[in-house]
């Protein structure tokens, strides 16, 4: 009977897939829905009464992981490069006499609308879709696989006949663009209205966070689609050009944008994309540019990259659009941060398919130095077809005396001193306590780098105050079994390490208290001096920004925040409660280590290294007794560096400073 059941699973699954193709790729239905949904329940049940027989690459397999706790690093064997940019004719033919230079003559070129979503990488292996990730920083993104296994036009594994055989079962890796439809996101946001959820911004978004959810079927009620756009092989016998490349992608079964085109000449490109900047509307998917590329696939590889752009590609950015409506208030809002965000409050207006009814004001420098004002006519735009901004006020609208706009001097949350350092573009509520920002605190003073409680991780901390069961960082050492038991999915055990962690946190010291508060301007190399120095933080607490300024390494701008930070009752009183809860909140004085392997040597950390955060290397290199700075100067003596390292790197360079990478930072050490 199972012989028989394994060839009707086998039978169900080609079908399946075959109608996927047809619906998803092809855009040519060939089941019905209940007939699709006849063939599925079928599968289900086979699945079920024989678990043996079902696949990784089973049509029942795209729902039904576990959710995850977070997400594991994915490493791009070649980095998902980022690309420069032209917004008119002009720098479009700039580009092109670039390329005419370096490769020595006229090349064609491919060119491809810019879909406005989440750059996604998959791999295959052997036919089967083995991983799949974000972009990231280009280099590491986010593995995500059971959530791309979601998507339904991302094939579960590659059509087989002669394109696959062609490439001899290999590995291959897909990249390409999740997006979400318009028609999709109107669906969805009618959804969530429906039942009380907050509706998303735009498109974009929604898919992004959908690709970044932790439960793998929040991510199916997405119903993301997927364009692959690149094919990234080793083999000799891969295509020569970008335009046989996206003709083998559809061969193989994936989503391919229908609407490419090979162009000869730069003015077929810039006709291309003027067209395109006029029927953007037309489409079910939000798109934000052109993307152009080199089609001969050696002629790339030569021309290579300038810093983290190919010299190969660029994208046409189309124009920003444009709405004007009345701006009917100014609006404060108060980040997760603690920083005081101007926003407007506009009567409705269309803009890019999109209601537009709030918009962002930046800063105070910002709506001063453009002369905004609450009941001025205003011009609004989408910066980069996502965020609504307010440019500024039509003056030539502007009727009777207006009123400028003042940042209040208290947070309009919790009543608290705001500081604006002088210098800063962003004003920040002081209070530590404050409602607007306990989830971020949470995080920050749960993480490795501040009390290290395991456990209590972005998940964790969203539960816990969601829940209200932490109102504030002192709470967590108010927790127990019973409140534990409130939140989802925690089991006895994960309650157990979760308290055995918490306890063991209270014996930590003053430096990893103090990174945890959040004080402004206070990370791990701060903290140690504070600690060492002072030996208590009653003393901190007692002195003034002048005493402060003493310690070696602290500014003005450093004792400022510091002593305002102390000076907010919400926060004195916090800290009482963390040490009525058993918290450590001593150091012994002159505890930095004076005659470590590091004494009197100067550090700068830049880019990321591949096993500790900077704060990790910032603590190991201040306990030998070494000071770790934000800048590159002459009293350099060391720079560490990671991958991307930035302006840093080349500034050390120019001045012949030793540049260390990890390993050679631990060889220090």
């Amino acid at each position: 009977m199972a012989t028989n059941a394994d060839e009707r699973a086998r039978e169900l699954r080609r079908l399946i897939e075959e109608a996927n193709h047809h619906y998803y790729v092809l855009d040519d239905p060939q089941l019905s829905d209940a007939d699709y949904d006849l063939l599925l329940r079928e599968l289900l049940d086979i699945e079920d009464r024989y678990p043996e027989l079902r696949t990784p690459d089973s049509p029942t397999q795209r729902v039904g992981a576990p959710a995850a706790e977070r997400f594991a690093p994915y490493q791009h064997r070649i980095p998902m490069l980022s690309l420069a940019n032209a917004t008119n004719a002009e720098e479009l033919r700039a580009f092109d006499e670039r390329v005419r230079k370096l490769a020595g003559g006229p090349q064609s070129y491919v060119v491809e609308l810019k879909i406005d979503g989440l750059a996604t990488s998959l791999q295959y292996r052997d036919g089967a879709l083995e991983r799949g990730g974000t972009r990231g920083d280009g280099r590491t993104g986010e593995d995500v696989t059971p959530n791309l296994r979601t998507i339904s036009s991302i094939p579960l594994r590659l059509r087989s006949g002669q394109a696959h055989g062609h490439l001899g079962h290999v590995e291959i890796e897909v990249r390409g663009e999740v997006y979400l439809k318009k028609s999709d996101f109107a669906k969805l946001n009618n959804a969530r209205e429906k039942t009380g959820l907050p509706v998303f911004a735009n498109p974009r978004n929604a898919a992004s966070g959908g690709v970044r959810q932790l439960d793998p079927r929040l991510t199916a009620e997405r119903k993301l689609s997927f364009f692959a756009y690149s094919l990234v092989l080793s083999e000799a016998r891969a295509p020569r050009t970008q335009w046989q490349s996206l003709e083998l992608l559809k061969r193989l079964g994936l989503s391919v944008n229908p609407h490419v085109a090979h162009c000869t000449s730069i003015d077929e490109v810039i006709a291309y994309c003027e067209r395109w900047e006029g029927k953007r509307e037309d489409l079910d998917y939000e798109i934000d540019g052109v993307v152009v590329k080199v089609d001969d696939l050696a002629t790339q590889e030569r021309l290579g990259a300038a810093g983290r752009d190919p010299r190969w590609a660029i994208a046409y950015k189309f124009k920003p659009r444009e709405a004007r409506t009345k701006l009917l208030d100014i609006v404060i809002t108060v980040g997760r941060t603690g920083t005081l965000n101007p926003n407007a409050v506009l009567e409705p207006v269309q803009l890019g398919g999109v209601t537009v009814r709030n918009a962002t004001l930046h800063n105070e420098e910002y709506i001063a130095s453009n002369d905004i004002r609450a009941g001025d006519v205003v011009l609004v735009t989408r910066a980069g077809d996502v965020i609504p901004r307010v440019v500024g006020p039509v003056l030539s609208e502007r009727k009777g005396k207006l009123r400028r706009f003042v940042m209040p001097q208290r947070c309009p949350v919790c009543g608290a001193d705001v500081d604006h350092p002088e210098g800063e573009a962003m004003s920040r509520c002081t209070n530590a306590t404050c409602p607007a920002q306990v989830l971020e605190r949470v995080r920050h003073f749960c993480s490795r780098g501040a009390m290290d409680i395991e456990g209590i991780g972005d998940v964790m901390a969203q539960q816990l105050t969601e829940l209200g069961l932490v109102h504030e960082i002192a709470d967590i050492y108010a927790l127990d079994e019973v409140k534990l038991a409130a939140v989802p999915r925690t089991g006895e055990k994960t309650i157990a390490n979760l308290l055995r962690n918490i306890e063991t946190s209270k014996s930590h010291g003053l430096a990893r208290v103090l990174t945890g508060l959040g004080i402004r301007f206070v990370g791990t190399q701060t903290a140690q001096i504070l600690a060492s120095d002072f030996g208590t933080i009653d003393a901190i607490a007692a002195a003034g920004a002048e005493e402060l300024q003493q310690c070696e390494g602290i500014g003005p701008e450093v004792a400022s925040s510091v002593s305002l930070f102390f000076a907010q009752r919400a926060n004195r009183g916090m800290v009482e409660r963390l040490r009525k809860a058993g918290v450590l909140m001593s150091a012994p004085k002159g505890s930095r280590a004076a005659g470590g392997k590091l004494a009197g040597k100067t550090f700068v950390l830049t880019g990321t290294l591949p096993n500790l955060t900077r704060d990790e290397a910032a603590e190991l290199i201040t306990q030998a007794g070494g000071k770790v700075t934000s800048s590159v100067s002459k009293k350099t003596d060391y720079v560490v560096a990671g991958s991307d390292p930035g302006s840093k790197y080349d500034k050390a360079q120019t001045l012949g400073i030793s540049i260390l990478d990890e390993a050679g930072l631990r060889n220090l050490l």
